[in-house]
């Protein structure tokens, strides 16, 4: 068990479950109901450090940087700086090893880019960390306020209350009804009951009543608790202290894109040797120079084929989706679960908050003159009352609705006010709605005025009601009693009712008309709530209830709903063409449920829900059948979710859920995209959670959906771009040995034929893998994404027709990269009058020009790259940046020394920009085809039924 820190001054070996409330008090020099000062909490943190248990010691930058050479690929390259410095020593050391230092610069530039992505990705995911920082509520200079949890200090006085999770080990004060929930210290399943106690002698963590501790959570009640231990001194810190730390697992994604690479690579290889053995036996070797020439083409021809920055630009380009994410108000908290998010097939999305705007509002009011409808929703008073059509209610009804709205107001401990333009409440919101709407009638500050609390009757469960006694000053201080209850039960405590401005008897009549406006109500899937108030006597008693809550006089009955969201129906509209269920899952009651998932479009009007007694009765199989055409249920509770959950993953489903409270953490948890409620959400469930709402919109989950989706696309652009850029390389050396005698290479009198040398391969793969690829992944939408239904978790990233698709390409840039070379060189299919060199550079200049058409092609696999062409400001910036650098290897003499380069003439580059395009037309051809491909098989498919 964590011990008193000596700093506190008792000694290290005192439990201070064992210590009494004031020694500890006195030990920790705080105030137990004042809790620290603010200048005395910031010199404790300042010297015993943040709240935050010890992590794996910091990577160092130098570390880090040297990380970027540890790539089997990067040894190749090491390994033909060492080949070329060995061929330089061994020629005599002539002028300058121009290959080593060209490719050790490569290497080194490889390096500092993957470096910046890396840091980029980690400074990243740093700052949504800090965004989703749990936070505890405590006590400072008197007063409650709410601080991140690493702030906190021994001698905090710690404010617990149900959902919160605890921040630090802590020795309670004051506990009410509290329970603790301590399976991740202890293992048991079942809370904790916790209470002001202290243990005599040495006690198990389990039997310590009288502690809370770190890492756990209130499941119920509320307390207040001085912290006794933070960070690694916590019964959670030793745990820490005893872990080895672990890597967390790859993604799905990066598993299969490490498949990828280890495929590509040994492919790439084999390809390599097979060069190597084919020039080898073409050309006519002369000495150790022209064995180090082809050896080192096959270990660039190797590292040019295999996108060795690929997991770095895949960090990155997450990295920035979730940063994206977070400013559209979901925060992702990790950067595995966007891959997930955009395959979400079902939204298991609550109701209360997210669906609707968790602001009830009287809609109707029902007096025994007939039915008034309050307009306006919300909790910003604006709207007004019609009666039966009429723009206003007759002077009778109208006093009705008065006492109505302001008896309800009065029986009440609902507060609203106005801040920063902004209406607020403080308390219950059904409370709240009567307020909201006697504002809108103006009357709020006469009721102020005319009558004063005296005492109040709290509601109970048992008698369902609520009494406030005010004296009336406008009726020579009279005191009256008035109710708000359920209507059941409160006209059963009337003998009489209002009628204009006249009180009767409460006949049979009466009372029949009164409870069919109730069912009328709640026909309507309204919340009801009934008033009704009685004058007091001089001298009556007003200590029972019982005696209070008679012979009451019925005023009317009100009709309340939380109103959906207006953006939630257009956001499951959109769901719904994008394929995903929407399902309601909601512990209120069934009608209500369904009418406001029948508002939504969820379902149709008049479907039926599924309650949580029906759940109980379905057996497994009924269960499972019943779940895939159930859209609403109603009345669950924690279990049913969890079983719902379970059932539709079964099914082949991949599930976001959303919840709040405590009971909904083992669904979220089950969830394969567990979304917690940012404003209403305890931080037990945000915890629970992989992604937070911060507006708790359901509008925000299907835009969350969007990008995720947008962000699966960007990743399938990149790989797409990279793959067949990088088959275009090794195709055209390959068919370049292979080919030599067709094209013209053999004629050259070079003992050694290359269609391009090993340093302008490196050089197309550093300008072009780099910035155009990761520009491609924070490409804006070029498709409409939610047009498509959810991809199957079975598929793969990249599936056949995406492997056709870089194989074609590829092919064609070596194609026209070759034909570049035979125009220019003697001999050959087409009859050309340069040299090799003038050859070469043309060819090397058109395969880098092929590539960055390429970026345009890759942008979508059937759209055509003219579709929003200009959108992405940062592919285009990347491509000039990249024919800059081109210009420069061709037309500087430095650089053409080290590249093997000439100068082009200025039709010989426009003829290379014209070679380089072909490409872009192949691609458009292709796509054309394949829409009308795939247009037919939609028009002849069958119709789903």
């Amino acid at each position: 068990m964590a011990k008193m820190p000596p700093r506190l001054g008792i000694a290290a070996a005192d439990d201070p479950a064992a210590i009494s409330i004031d020694e500890i008090a006195h030990a920790l020099g705080t105030d137990v109901e004042a809790g620290l000062s603010s200048a005395e909490a910031a010199r404790r943190l300042q010297s015993d450090g943040p709240n935050v248990l010890r992590s794996a010691p910091t990577t160092p930058n130098w570390r880090k940087l040297l990380a970027q050479f540890q790539d089997p690929l990067i040894y190749l390259l090491l390994v033909a700086v060492i080949i070329s410095t060995v061929a330089w020593l061994l020629e005599g050391r002539p002028g300058w090893p121009v290959d080593a230092l060209v490719i050790a610069l490569i290497v080194i530039a490889n390096a500092i880019l993957g470096y910046v992505q890396q840091a980029r990705a980690e400074h990243a995911v740093a700052a949504l960390q800090r965004m989703t920082a749990a936070t505890v509520a405590v006590i400072r200079d008197g007063d409650p306020i709410r601080i991140p949890s690493d702030g906190l200090v021994c001698g905090d006085l710690m404010v617990l209350s149900e959902g919160d999770a605890v921040g630090a080990d802590a020795r309670l004060v004051r506990a009410a009804a509290l329970r603790v929930q301590e399976a991740s210290l202890t293992g048991e399943s079942e809370s904790v009951h916790k209470e002001v106690a202290t243990v005599r002698g040495p006690a198990v963590l389990g039997d310590q009543r009288g502690m809370v501790f770190k890492g756990t959570a209130v499941a119920q009640g509320t307390g207040r608790a001085l912290v006794t231990a933070t960070a690694m001194d916590t019964e959670m810190g030793e745990i820490a202290a005893m872990l080895e730390s672990t890597a967390e697992a790859p993604t799905p994604l990066q598993r299969e894109v490490g498949r990828i690479g280890r495929a590509l690579g040994i492919a790439v290889v084999v390809i390599a040797l097979v060069v190597v053995v084919s020039t080898f036996l073409i050309s006519d070797i002369r000495g150790a120079a022209d064995i180090v020439t082809v050896l080192l083409l096959g270990v660039s021809l190797a590292v040019a084929a295999v996108p060795e920055g690929l997991p770095a630009i895949l960090s990155v380009v997450l990295a920035l989706g979730v940063q994206r994410m977070a400013r559209h108000r979901a925060v992702v908290k990790k950067l595995s679960s966007v891959e997930t998010l955009g395959s979400a097939s079902v939204i298991a999305s609550d109701k209360t908050g997210t669906l609707t705007k968790s602001e009830m509002t009287i809609q109707r009011v029902m007096t025994a003159s007939g039915s008034t409808r309050v307009t306006g929703v919300g909790y910003t008073p604006e709207g007004s009352l019609q009666h039966q059509g009429a723009a206003s209610p007759t002077a009778a009804v109208l006093a009705e609705d008065i006492v109505v709205l302001s008896g309800g107001s009065l029986a009440s401990n609902a507060a609203l006010r106005q801040r920063d333009g902004q209406w607020e409440i403080q308390g219950d919101p059904t409370e709240a709605a009567f307020l909201v709407a006697e504002r809108k009638l103006g009357l709020t500050e006469r009721r102020i005025q005319r009558f004063e609390r005296i005492a109040e009757v709290p509601f109970t469960s048992e008698r369902k009601m609520m009494s406030s006694i005010e004296r009336d000053h406008e009726h020579g201080d009279q005191p009256v009693v008035i109710t708000k209850g359920a209507p059941d039960v409160l006209i059963g405590r009337c003998t009489r009712a209002r009628v204009g401005m006249a009180v009767v008897d409460l006949d049979d009549d009466l009372r029949r008309r009164i409870l069919d406006d109730v069912t009328e109500l709640s026909d309507d899937a309204l919340r009801t709530l009934s008033v009704a108030y009685r004058p007091l006597a001089a001298g009556e008693d007003t200590a029972s209830a019982e005696l209070l809550e008679r012979d009451l006089i019925f005023v009317g009955t009100v009709g309340i709903i939380d109103p959906p969201r207006p953006e939630a129906a257009v956001a499951v509209e959109e769901a719904r063409r994008a394929g995903i269920r929407v399902i309601m899952i909601t512990g209120d009651h069934p009608g209500t449920a369904v009418r406001i998932a029948a508002d939504l479009g969820i379902v149709e009007p008049g479907s039926a829900a599924l309650t949580g007694l029906q759940i109980d009765a379905l057996d497994d199989d009924s269960f499972v059948e019943a779940v895939r055409h159930t859209s609403v249920y109603a009345r669950v509770a924690p279990k049913h979710k969890l079983r719902i959950i379970d059932a539709l993953q079964a099914d082949g489903n991949v599930v976001a859920m959303t919840g709040d409270g405590v009971n909904d953490a083992p669904a979220l948890k089950a969830a394969d995209i567990g979304i917690a409620m940012g404003i209403t959400g305890t931080e037990v469930t945000k915890e629970a959670a992989k992604m937070i709402l911060a507006d708790d919109n359901f509008a925000t989950i299907v835009e969350a959906v969007r990008e995720g989706r947008g962000i699966f696309n960007n990743i399938r652009k990149f790989l797409r771009y990279l793959l067949s850029s990088n088959m275009g390389e090794v195709l055209t050396v390959f068919l370049g040995v292979v080919l030599a005698g067709f094209i013209g290479l053999a004629g050259t009198g070079e003992a050694v034929v290359l269609p391009l040398v090993a340093t302008q391969i490196l050089w197309i793969n550093l300008i072009t893998d780099s910035a155009p690829a990761l520009a491609m992944g924070v490409d804006p939408e070029t498709e409409d994404v939610m047009a498509h239904r959810p991809r199957r978790p079975s598929e793969r990233v990249i599936d056949f027709r995406m492997w056709m698709g870089v194989i074609e390409v590829g092919a064609v840039m070596a194609v026209a990269t070759l034909a570049t070379i035979d125009l220019y060189l003697p001999g050959g299919l087409i009859e050309g009058t340069r040299s090799l060199d003038n050859a070469r550079t043309a060819g090397f200049t058109v395969l880098v020009f092929s590539q960055l058409f390429n970026t345009f092609n890759a942008r979508s696999e059937t759209v055509s790259a003219f579709h929003r062409l200009f959108v992405n400001r940062w592919l285009w910036g990347a491509l000039g940046v990249s024919v800059l650098l081109q210009v420069a290897v061709v037309h500087l003499p430095l650089l053409n020394a080290a590249f093997g380069t000439v100068p082009l003439s200025a039709g010989q580059w426009l003829v290379c920009v014209g070679m380089g395009s072909a490409v872009l037309w192949f691609s458009e051809l292709r796509k054309l085809f394949l829409r009308w491909w795939i247009g037919s098989h939609r028009s002849s498919a069958p119709s789903e039924s």
